[in-house]
């Protein structure tokens, strides 16, 4: 089996999102089903079938969570101590130098990637670049609309 990196918030995130559908999510649509039921014939209800199809995605979800846990290798940032090295789980100041502004970025596993909170995953081509990378240092990054060329100004573990 193959382990997963993530960092300890996401690994949090997830547990948390399992917790909602199993002890809040999973008892609502077992109600929802028993409701259903009591309208009478279930081969014509939508309600009921509705219902059943929701709890196929609740039960499919929750499996899809336990597994990405069962394989999540958990990485604490705040215990990491690289030097001031770009490593799994850093956050990122980079001044873009080609005039487009200072940008931040978290490296992240797959699981927990999510550009609009500036969480980058591992496996892009701006953390690929990056990783094992110090502060100053110049880092030209081939992504999808062209170069771009990064300078690293802080690598910190939060």
């Amino acid at each position: 089996m193959t382990t997963v990196p993530i960092t300890a918030d996401g690994a949090r995130k997830l547990r948390a999102q399992l917790h909602q559908l199993k002890t809040v999510e999973r008892p609502r649509i077992i109600q929802e089903i028993a409701a259903a039921r009591e309208h009478g014939d279930i081969s014509e209800n939508a309600e009921f079938h509705a219902a059943k199809e929701q709890q196929g995605f609740i039960e499919g979800r929750i499996q899809e969570l336990e597994g990405q846990l069962g394989r999540a290798q958990v990485i604490d940032p705040t215990t990491l101590d690289a030097g001031g090295k770009v490593v799994f789980g850093a956050t990122v100041d980079l001044l873009e130098r080609d005039g487009g502004g200072k940008v931040t970025y978290q490296i992240v596993g797959d699981l927990e990637a999510d550009i609009t909170e500036g969480k980058i995953s591992i496996s892009s081509p701006i953390a690929r670049a990056l990783i094992g990378r110090e502060e100053g240092d110049i880092v030209d990054v081939d992504v999808p609309d062209g170069m771009r060329s990064y300078e690293v100004l802080t690598a910190r573990y939060v």
